[in-house]
């Protein structure tokens, strides 16, 4: 049984999923396919409520959303000016218009380029101007801080909010509603077409623009979706937190509960108290966050103000960072009815790669704690030893490499980066390391370029995190390395205290050399305010390195 989804090709011992290959439709578009325009039964879910903000009551019925779309890719088309193929950059906070404005993009034959809202404005400049795009949807507060930048001229922009603000300099949004779809054509659009280009850093580098097909989008959603059963069409609501500028939001959260005529309850940003007030009232089944949320739920007393027998809560799923085995232990103290699900993914792979568990969780069961889970329908892996590009058997620590149809069509007019990233066996190398065992779990150790080489011994960052964080008085924790004469790299760690705690930084370095080889022991440790992450909820480690010089040097003067 061992080896039954094991094969060697060429001396390469690739792995497969346990579960059989699952068709992934053609000739359909991601919106098509998302919003099941082929399905006789498409009728009965059009007036159930597909999206709706928490903060505002909005909403948006499947018939809105299915004729929105249509509407914006012939607004689109016919107002501004679109072409097959241009660039729109979105930068807007989470909202209810998000999903219909993407998929209207990617019907009129565009591509959508999501951007944080909250991002610099020479970050958002630099977006622009590698990717090419021609036109902006944004809002009047993240319009005003770019109106005056050189590249506005020759940009188109739409207005998702108060359009009066900016008369005249900007196509509202509301105008795209409004379009007569009947009388426009739209171009043709093929599964090879590119239809989004989210921006990542990927496994080494600054951030490129990763180039993705409707086909790597639907093949991405058939696979994670294989499982869902019929019976649960229209029944399940999701919590659509995470941002939709990113992958994650808006193929794992939004393109994925659409699909299946759930609802998307969507949050513009967290705010504990809001967060509880949905969970409750709005009877959320199903909630993709990130460990530094689990976090807050499982330390913050607010929410100990809240009635938990109310909750309808079935399932939680972290992605975008390590989940420690004490919060996962302490969530389930404090939830023990919700089932926890860890996801791993990469924009470079479309979304999800591996998951926890099955959604009806029916099928296979969930996997081991600590395990990223199993390999989807489709999916080829491998692990390779980074020095010898060797491919390695079970049970063996390697880099995470994958093959299938949800693999990016390379980084944006970045070929040299694109060929160190996927190679020419059409194998994307994650830059994770990890390893599979003999039931097909997968095990992710950390990431290559993370990994502390301390006078030789490596060190992973997320295995000193997860100690630090079982403290009873620290809140969250960064590891990273630091350079250092004699060992080369010394690990080194920001941390947290929770508020009332008494302990000294040197106390919390002896609580982790009390439960790590002498190799692994913190070696420089202060205390901050925050940790810096992304919007996904990923660990910014230049960040965190750059302060911990900082601190280090500060306390030596």
């Amino acid at each position: 049984m061992a080896d039954q989804n094991a094969v060697r090709e060429e001396e390469e011992i690739i792995f497969r999923s346990p579960f059989p290959a699952v068709l992934v439709p053609e000739n359909i578009s991601l919106p098509e396919f998302v919003l099941r325009t082929d399905w006789k039964e498409n009728e009965k879910f059009s007036n159930n409520v597909a999206l709706v903000e928490a903060s505002t009551g909005k909403e948006y019925t499947y018939d809105q959303v299915f004729s929105l779309t249509k509407k914006v890719a012939a607004g689109l088309v016919q107002t501004v000016g679109v072409l097959k193929g241009d660039v729109v950059l979105v930068v807007l906070p989470n909202m209810a218009e998000y999903p219909i404005i993407v998929l209207g993009i990617m019907l009129a034959g565009a591509v959508f380029s999501g951007s944080n809202p909250a991002a610099h404005v020479t970050e958002i400049e630099k977006q622009v101007r590698d990717s090419g795009a021609k036109i902006l949807v944004t809002v009047s507060s993240v319009f005003y801080q770019l109106c005056n930048l050189e590249f506005m001229a020759s940009i188109t922009v739409i207005m998702a909010d108060d359009h009066s603000k900016v008369e005249g300099k900007s196509v509202p949004l509301a105008t795209l509603f409004e379009t007569d779809d009947s009388v426009i054509e739209l171009p043709v659009v093929g599964q090879n077409d590119l239809c989004a280009l989210p921006y990542s850093s990927g496994t080494t580098g600054a951030s490129k623009g990763v180039m993705l097909t409707h086909r790597n989008l639907i093949a991405n959603l058939c696979s994670t979706l294989f499982d869902v059963d019929e019976s649960l069409l229209g029944k399940f609501t999701t919590l659509g937190l995470m941002p939709f500028f990113h992958i994650y939001g808006i193929t794992g959260i939004c393109c994925a509960t659409l699909r299946n005529k759930g609802k998307v309850v969507v949050m513009s940003r967290f705010d504990l108290r809001l967060f509880m007030d949905v969970l409750i009232n709005c009877g959320v089944n199903f909630a993709p966050i990130v460990p530094p949320i689990m976090l807050a739920l499982v330390k913050n007393p607010i929410v100990e103000e809240y009635d938990l027998s109310r909750l309808q809560l079935k399932a939680i799923m972290t992605a975008a960072a390590p989940l420690a085995p004490d919060l996962q232990r302490a969530f389930h103290e404090k939830f023990p009815g919700v089932e926890v699900q860890e996801a791993y993914g990469l924009t470079e792979h479309s979304c999800i790669t591996l998951t926890h568990c099955s959604p009806d969780n029916n099928i296979r069961g969930i996997a081991k704690k600590k395990s990223v889970g199993f390999i989807l329908p489709n999916l080829e892996v491998k692990f390779v030893d980074p020095e010898t590009g060797k491919s390695l058997p079970r049970n063996c620590q390697g880099e995470l490499c994958v093959r299938s149809q949800c693999v990016m069509q390379g980084y944006y007019q970045k070929p040299r980066e694109t060929e160190t990233t996927v190679d020419s066996q059409g194998w994307l190398h994650t830059g994770d390391v990890g390893f599979i065992d003999d039931d097909g779990d997968v095990f992710i150790v950390d990431r290559i370029k993370e990994l502390i080489k301390y006078k030789g011994f490596q060190v992973a960052p997320a295995e000193l995190e997860a100690i630090l964080l079982s403290h009873p008085s620290v809140d969250d924790a960064a590891v990273v390395p630091l350079a250092d004469e004699e060992a080369g790299e010394i690990p080194a760690a920001c941390v947290v205290k929770k508020a009332g705690g008494t302990e000294s930084e040197d106390d919390i370095l002896k609580f982790v050399a009390s439960q790590v080889a002498s190799y692994k022991k913190v070696r420089v440790l202060h205390f901050v305010p925050s940790i810096p992450k992304s919007s996904s909820g990923k660990i910014l480690r230049r960040l965190v390195r750059d302060n911990l010089l900082n601190l280090t040097k500060a306390a030596s003067n």
